[in-house]
């Protein structure tokens, strides 16, 4: 099974967004007012090449972040902790183009939650069944939805998801999941924190497992340590997905990719799975 890492440009941000300083509301103020930036970071979407039709998951930042208006000045965030660069050839469709994937070999596409920099590219996709947990749909609509941090005014006007529900079927630590192919082989699970709704998609391939991780952590090493970002929506929520995330790679070997750490396209190519020791389990 194939699986490819789609660099859809970069982001930079303050460095108490990719691991937070604080709890609660002086979590979220400190990453504002920092002053030190990280370098150029990911911004990755991945395509699933599975024998039943290839799988999306997420569909990374559109070259439209460079215009004017595209981000809501009245936002302190993306006035101050956000900086995106990303070429029109850096978008997901031509560079699906460029593997050979055509628009009609996309069985579907997986958001795992609605940020700008997951949701971008979503034009691209506007006769594909396009899947996102009911949680994070109801989170990232309207006015409430900009209030938080999703641009969803850009969205397009034929977006319509299927709604995800995850049925309560446990797998491995994780409580409830979906599975998205008829040969069990990937499946949906839940990893709230950063959002309410995001979700993590599990690929086993063979002896491993790859976990498409979204935004769960910014890094592994911040998973492995139990370090939470500066923008997430649920501290303990966010803690509890490290926990269930380690517990998983400690009994399953895992490649873990998160969509914004500059390792993650090194680490699946080589399938470098996690090493969790058990005192990392219940960190």
């Amino acid at each position: 099974m194939n699986i490819h890492a789609i660099q859809t440009g970069t982001v930079a941000l303050t460095t108490n967004w990719r691991e937070g300083v604080g709890h609660g509301r002086r979590r979220l103020l400190n990453t504002l007012l920092d002053s030190k930036w990280t370098d150029p970071l990911p911004i990755y979407a991945f395509a699933i090449e599975h024998p039943e039709g290839v799988i999306v998951v997420d569909t990374g930042e559109t070259a439209r972040v460079t215009e004017p208006g595209y981000f809501p000045r009245w936002s302190p965030f993306f006035r101050f902790a956000v900086r995106e660069q990303v070429a029109p050839e850096e978008e997901i469709g031509p560079q699906l183009q460029r593997l050979g994937i055509a628009p009609a070999d996309v069985r579907r596409v997986v958001m795992t939650h609605l940020h700008t920099d997951h949701a971008g590219g979503l034009h691209h996709f506007p006769t594909n069944e396009i899947l996102v947990a009911r949680t994070e749909l109801e989170y990232a609509r309207g006015l409430r939805g900009r209030l938080r941090g999703y641009v969803n005014k850009p969205w397009p006007a034929w977006f319509s998801p299927t709604v995800v529900d995850l049925a309560p079927v446990p797998f491995g630590p994780f409580p409830a999941s979906h599975s998205l192919t008829a040969a069990g082989d990937v499946t949906l699970v839940p990893a709230p924190g950063h959002t309410p709704g995001q979700l993590a998609v599990i690929v086993q391939d063979g002896d491993h497992s790859i976990l498409l991780a979204g935004d769960s952590s910014y890094t592994q090493q911040a998973m492995l340590r139990g370090k939470v970002d500066g923008v997430g929506a649920d501290e303990r929520s966010e803690l509890l997905t490290h926990r269930r995330l380690r517990e998983y790679a400690a009994t399953t070997p895992t490649v873990y990719l998160p969509a914004h750490d500059p390792e993650s396209a090194t680490r699946l190519a080589e399938r470098r799975a996690v090493e969790v020791t058990p005192e990392r389990v219940a960190a």
